[in-house]
């Protein structure tokens, strides 16, 4: 028996509100440039008092979509150069990827960390 066995699940309302901090990313179809941290912030400065993992798993999305949003600067900067065009697609179709997998381990109870992910909300 593992340690991590022991920690008790969070309770479900906390789970759904941790994989929609995640899914909140998806506001960026609603508004470009700024939903994919808008969505997250708004539902994390909203539900991150009622729990801690609900907190944690917040944190953690909004660190990624900031970290998502400085590699698409980047990648535009480089599209002058013809090879930002790639580097965008990229990192838009791992985003997605990852989004939707730390949505699915938050809703499971799971604390998901993102890989490559800059921590600068703490």
């Amino acid at each position: 028996m593992t340690s991590q066995s022991l920690v008790p699940l969070p309770d479900p309302q906390a789970r759904r509100w941790a994989m929609l901090c995640h899914y909140a990313a998806f506001f960026w179809f609603v508004a470009p440039l700024i939903g994919n941290v808008l969505g997250p912030l708004i539902v994390w400065q909203l539900q991150k008092d009622r729990d801690p993992f609900v907190d944690r798993q917040g944190r953690e999305a909004l660190n990624f979509q900031i970290t998502y949003s400085l590699l698409m600067m980047l990648c535009g900067a480089l599209a002058w150069v013809f090879i930002g065009f790639p580097l965008m697609l990229l990192v838009n179709l791992t985003t997605l990827v990852l989004v939707v997998i730390a949505g699915i381990r938050a809703n499971a109870g799971e604390a998901w960390r993102y890989p490559f992910c800059l921590r600068l909300v703490k």
